[in-house]
Formats: structure tokens, sequence, C-alpha cells
């Protein structure tokens, strides 16, 4: 129906809003999360690759100290010069970590948990490329490590530090061989902590004190995560990279950057859970989940250095002449893989523990998502494979409203000639020509609304997809067939290149890869069922949106391309076959 002189009619008025809010909606998507992604990934990657590449010390910087932390008796002292990471492992003896998803190795110099690299994880989908290397010495570049104790009320009293040398019961750590590590004070208090590791990626950390002497004391158990200076992050909206936790029942997540401008955040709590989470990496500390204590998240600097700490100190313990204490806690050091970290919620009570992973404020499409997803893949064993059922079964969900959209666009195409005659007749006098057009659209019981529907549909499971390839790990290098290795990055091909043939490597705003082409033309191929605009502007407008969206698309996850290039293939059969039904040519 025609709106004022000029004006477009109410079908097209509508359809262009549609898409005008999905273009809007696209290009914030790239702009503000996408493009901001691949440049902090690749800033990331290559901050990685040059950690890891490195031979020698990096003379002339100051070291990466461990933290003048606010637990006592904790801390460690600054160097002259950050060491390689090789230099520092070296420089304490150690117990070598041995397991099936971990390696690595503990400190035998302060008892820390500060060498450990994940087995099943790259930095590339090169099969040649190094491992994930996730907590790093003390003393060495980019510090990350974990480490518990016992602090005492009494300064007298001496309790082992960032310098005790600790006696191993052996030299291997193996999820079936635990190690014990010990030392005595010298004043009557032996200190003993018994390290267990899991086959994947939770260690049961259990310290014990004997008192020995002839009069009590009282210590308090503690343990903290440390990571110094600020890593690379996505920086954006959809995805939290920093400190994180579940407190008093309540999830915390904290960025970096707040937390350097706030200084530190106390909370206490009965059990709970807390640490530092990067994308896909969590190092976590859980205390026993029956005991009350006092955790923190705490920012600090050291010689302009900064470093970030979450940390627990669980209540005292009252220790007599002749008796013993004990405390159990435990550290999580490794991917967050959704089953893993669910199977660890239910098992040891951790609660929200799955919520390491940021399915945001739309988790109530993205986890579904996501267990659909999972579940496919686990029976396929193709992630690629997966999302192409998924689209199928979402067609299937949606089909009575898709196929009542598809039939009133069949119906609007049928009755392109009609309009086109009420046109003719009325000429300029545009309220009689929508008049008779509304008549027109009521006898023919057609509602031009309907066929923004598959749209509209189509944008809520779009952005849920989106979040699922990219917070999740299990996304993360999941390759598709031919040319597609890692469906949560874009389609590495391009056609300025002839899709690698010529040896040249075209700018980021012309690498068009195959699949967002194949996206393109079938949109392209759509947009053709559909009914023409009569207002040639219109017409033009609307035959530039494939081109639009193919550029647009290119730099999205190759995952995500598939999905729209598979879900407009769909539509595509779908609408065919109503209008075969209905007698209306394509």
């Amino acid at each position: 129906m025609a709106g004022p002189v000029g004006g477009p009619t109410m079908e097209n008025r509508n359809m262009i809003l549609a898409i005008v809010l999905s273009i809007a909606i696209i290009l914030g998507f790239y702009y503000f999360f996408e493009l901001p992604r691949m440049r902090a990934q690749q800033a990331a990657l290559e901050a990685q690759r040059a950690q890891q590449t490195e031979q020698q010390a990096q003379t002339g910087q100051q070291a990466v100290p461990g933290a003048p932390a606010p637990l006592p008796g904790a801390g460690v002292a600054a160097t002259a010069a950050a060491p390689t990471r090789a230099e520092a492992l070296a420089a304490s003896p150690r117990v070598r970590i041995d397991s099936p998803r971990l390696s690595g190795s503990i400190a035998l110099t302060g008892g820390r948990i500060d060498d450990l690299v994940l087995d099943d994880y790259k930095l590339t989908t090169d099969p040649k490329s190094p491992k994930i290397e996730l907590l790093n010495p003390a003393t060495g570049k980019d510090a990350y490590y974990a480490e518990f104790g016992w602090l005492p009320p009494d300064s007298a009293v001496k309790v082992p530090g960032p310098d005790t040398l600790w006696q191993a019961s052996s030299p291997t750590l193996t999820p079936d061989h635990p190690v014990t590590l010990s030392w005595d004070n010298g004043a009557g208090l032996r200190f003993e902590r018994t390290i267990a590791l899991d086959h994947n990626f939770m260690f049961t950390i259990t310290q014990r004190v004997v008192n020995q002497g002839s009069t009590p004391v009282t210590l308090y158990p503690y343990g903290r995560i440390l990571r110094a200076g600020t890593p690379h992050t996505a920086g954006y909206y959809i995805l939290h990279e920093g400190l994180i936790g579940v407190l008093g029942g309540t999830l915390h997540e904290i960025k970096y950057k707040d937390l350097a401008k706030d200084g530190s955040l106390k909370q206490g709590s009965t059990g709970g859970w807390l640490g530092i989470t990067d994308k896909y990496w969590l190092v976590a500390l859980a205390p026993d989940q029956k005991q009350p204590v006092s955790a923190e998240f705490v920012y600090g600097q050291t010689q302009g250095l900064p470093h970030y700490q979450a940390d627990f100190r669980a209540g005292a313990a009252n220790v007599a002449p002749g008796a013993s204490a004990e405390n159990s806690s435990r550290l999580f050091a490794g991917a967050k893989e959704v089953k893993l970290l669910e199977r660890y919620r239910d098992e040891l009570g951790l609660p929200l523990f799955e919520r390491a992973v940021d399915f945001g404020l739309l988790w109530f499409l993205t986890q579904p998502i996501f267990w659909v997803l999972d579940q496919i893949y686990r029976f396929i064993g193709n992630f690629g494979v997966a999302i192409l059922l998924l689209t199928v079964m979402v067609k299937l969900l949606f089909l009575p409203l898709a196929n009542k959209s598809y039939r009133s666009m069949s119906q609007m195409k049928k009755l392109g000639p009609k309009i086109q005659q009420l046109k003719e007749r009325y000429g300029d006098d545009r309220m009689r020509q929508q008049q008779a057009m509304m008549e027109l659209y009521k006898r023919e019981k057609v509602n031009p609304v309907s066929g923004c529907l598959p749209v509209v549909i189509q944008i809520p499971v779009f952005f849920a997809l989106y979040k699922v390839l990219f917070v999740t790990i299990e996304m993360r290098h999941a390759p598709f067939f031919g040319w597609i290795h890692d469906l949560s990055s874009p389609d590495p091909t391009s056609v300025f290149n002839l899709f690698g043939l010529v040896p040249w490597d075209p700018p980021a705003m012309l690498a068009i890869g195959a699949w967002p082409l194949i996206m393109g033309v079938t949109m392209f191929l759509q947009q053709k069922l559909n009914p023409t605009p009569p207002d040639p502007v219109q017409a033009k407008m609307f035959m530039a949106l494939p081109v639009v969206f193919t550029f647009m698309l290119a730099k999205f996850p190759a995952g995500l391309v598939i999905y729209w290039a598979w879900n407009n293939l769909l539509s595509i059969a779908q609408q065919r076959f109503i209008m075969w039904r209905m007698g209306v040519k394509p």
C-alpha cells in the first residue's frame, strides 16, 4: 500500500526497516566487537609467539616480581632483570608434573605451582605451533602462579615463605601418585603440603602443620593466584577477561582496568571460588566449600609494574603441643571446557563453576544452542556439520511461522501485476492508490508485514551462535571441510588472489573468502524470489544488500557464515516449494 506522495509502500517500509536494523546490528557487531577482537587476538598471538621463542634474557628491563601481597609472609623479591622462562625454571629444584593433559613443574623454592603447559592446546592450527603455556615462574617474564601457605598472627612464628626450600617425597607428580612437600622450621613446627592432580586440570592441595613444640600456635591457611603485568585482552562488551569468582553465591566479574581503579575488593563467603580468567583459560582457587573464608581481589604495583591477585584466607587453626591441623583446598588451572566445568560443579559442589564461560545475557539461548551443537558433535564428530544440522532443527522449529511468511511473500509476488495496474490507474493520487491497495490486501488476505518474519527470527539465533563460536573453547580450532581449519576464525581464502593461486596477500578489507561469496550468492538468489520493490531506488538498494553483507560477514567467524549460507539455501528451497504449490513463477 502506498504512503504519502513520494513515500514507500507499507510492505516496503517494513522490509526496509527490518533490513536497516539488521545492517545496523551487524555493522555494530563488526566495528565494536569483531574488529577489536581480531586486532586484540593478533596482538596477543604475536606477543605469545615472541615470548615463547625468546632465548636470551631481556637485558635493561626490570624483573616482573611476585606480589608484595597483603598476605603476610608471601611475595618474591625483585631481581635486577627478568630472566627468560627457561632461566627462571632452572633457578629452583623442581617436581615434574606428568599427566595426560598437563605438563610442567612445581618449584621447591617457595613450593609454588608456577609452570603449567596445556598439552592438548596450541597457539595456532599449525601442528608445529607451540603448546599453550598457562603458568610462569614468579621471577620470570609474565609471572603467573599459585601458592599456598599459613599466616601467623605473631611474626615471631616462623612459617614457610617465598624462599623456603621444601623437600619432596617424589620427583614426579602424576594423577596416580601425589607428592608431599615437607619443611621443618627448626622451632617445633613441621609443615607438610600434599599435592594431588586428577586426569584433567584440578589440583587438590592438603596443608598440614604438626606442632612438635611445647607451646600452642595459631595459624591461618591461605591460597592465592598472582598474575604480573596486564595481559592482552579482546577488551569489549560481550566477553569478560580478568578477575572472576562466585562468592556468597554471587558471580563477580571484575575487569583488569576496574580493579586497577578501585584497588581491591573484599568479600566474605562460605566456600565458593575465585581466580583469573582469559577467553579460553581459567586459573581458580576453591577453598573447602563448608568453610567460611575471607576472599579478596587485589591490584598492586612493584617498581611500576602492575600485578593482580585473587586470594582467600580461612579461619584460624589452633594447634596445641603434640597436635596437628589440616586444611584442604583446590586449584583449577586449564581450559574452560563446558562439560568439565559442569562436572566439577556437580561432583565437587563448586557453585556456578560453569559460569566461568561467559555465555552472556542471552544465556537462555546461548547455552541451549551450545548444548545441541555439542550433542550433535559427539555423534557426528564435526562441529561444522553440527552447525548445518542445528540450522535444519531451527528451520523445523519455526516451520509454521516461516511457511506463513513465505506464503504471504508469494501472494505479494502474485499480486504484482494487479498492484502495477492500481499504480497506473491512480497515477499520482497516492492517497487513493493507498486505499485501493489496502482493499486489495484485505480482499486477498495478504499481510505484507509477515514477509519480515524470516529476518526477525534469524537475528537472535545469529547472535547466540556468534556468542557460542566466540566464547567456547570447543569451537576453537574446530575444523570443517576443505580449507576451513578453524570455525571460530574468518574464512582464510580471498577471491582477490584467486583463493591462493596468486602469491599475494590482499588487504583485510579485500579478504573475501569462498564461504562469504557463497553466502552472498544465496542471499541474492533468495532475494530474487521476493516481490520486487516498485520504487527503483529501493530496488537498487535491495540489489546492493548481498554485496554489502558479503563484505561485512567476510570478517566474521567461518562457522557463522556457513550457518547463514546454509540457512539461505534452506529458505530458498522452502520458499520455492511454496511458490510452486501456489502456482507463482519465481
